[in-house]
């Protein structure tokens, strides 16, 4: 374990509905594996706290790997009022699998390649500001999404997606490659290996079969609005937000990502299955199946129970 622990001359004064004690140092965990940490290289914990000392706040970064996040941040929940973690969306679903139903808050550090949760928050990339709002941002409580006792903070998907995530992570492995210039040949090699998946879908109104390259469940609702693909407006609806990506040639699928790309997702012909339910089971041949959360690869056993943990994680956001 790397760990850093720089003290400056202004205090902590955490705010009244804090627990730590005035000068206790708040607690930075950070996933020296994620998108921005890994580039930023031995310099990110100094910056980490230059940024928090601007905010008149003492911080104690960890600079960990990925397998020992959810321990460090168990034992940070077990004395400290909020902990702030520093990676992407794949780490905010670790800390949630850690501090739901607790009154720990969580607060953000986007430092992964895309974010999704911080940008939905309102949360900005800058570290500065970033750190500000850890530091003084009020709290709300946000829905987290749940398949067979595994949390997620966006999304969870079946099919096309987990198989691409899976070459890019290869091609990373192997060539050392970004995981942005990765994405464009894994998305190709998963395309060239497309298979429909045979599932049966109950949204609460009894099974629906289902034969699709990709099953797609949101916490709560994604926008498919040109513009704003891929957004929510709200983390507090308590639904999951169910897609299903309409069956089709490669072609014809090829044309869905380079639609989805620019924004001109085409709601009434992409998607054969739309829908909102706060509890879901899916049913498929295969036993077990892989599944995507946040972006990270599971392999779970079916059948499949989601449901919506509505407001069940306290998140650090931006005031007003």
């Amino acid at each position: 374990m790397d760990r850093f622990n720089v003290q400056y001359a202004g205090p902590y004064t955490p705010r009244p509905r804090y627990a730590a004690m005035p000068g206790e140092p708040l607690t930075v965990i950070v996933n020296r594996d994620g998108g921005a940490a890994s580039a930023a290289g031995d310099g990110l914990p100094d910056r980490i706290v230059e940024a928090f000392a601007a905010a008149n706040v003492v911080v104690n970064v960890l600079l960990l790997t990925g397998s020992k996040i959810a321990p460090a941040i168990e034992a940070a929940a077990r004395t400290e009022d909020r902990i702030v973690i520093a990676g992407g969306d794949g780490t905010a679903a670790t800390a949630a699998q850690a501090l739901i139903g607790t009154n720990t808050e969580l607060a953000l550090l986007p430092l992964g390649t895309l974010n999704h949760l911080a940008r939905d928050l309102g949360i900005p990339a800058d570290l500065e500001a970033a750190a500000a709002i850890a530091a003084g941002g009020r709290t709300m409580r946000i829905d987290v999404g749940e398949v067979n006792g595994h949390c997620f903070v966006n999304n969870a998907s079946i099919g096309l997606y987990p198989s691409m995530v899976k070459q890019r992570e290869g091609l990373r492995r192997r060539n050392g490659w970004p995981k942005w210039l990765a994405s464009a040949p894994a998305a190709w090699d998963a395309l060239s290996r497309l298979r429909h998946h045979r599932l049966r879908v109950d949204m609460g109104n009894g099974n629906r079969p289902l034969v699709t390259p990709l099953l797609f469940v949101g916490n709560n609702h994604y926008s498919l609005r040109a513009g704003s693909i891929g957004e929510r407006a709200s983390l507090q609806g308590g639904k999951l937000s169910v897609y299903a990506v309409a069956g089709g040639q490669r072609m014809q699928l090829i044309g869905f990502a380079l639609r989805a790309l620019i924004g001109r997702i085409h709601p009434r012909t992409d998607f054969v299955a739309l829908g909102k339910c706060e509890t879901m089971v899916v049913r498929a041949h295969s036993r077990p199946i892989e599944i995507a959360l946040d972006g990270e690869i599971n392999e779970l056993s079916t059948p499949l129970l989601f449901r919506t943990l509505a407001r069940a994680l306290a998140i650090v956001v931006p005031d007003g």
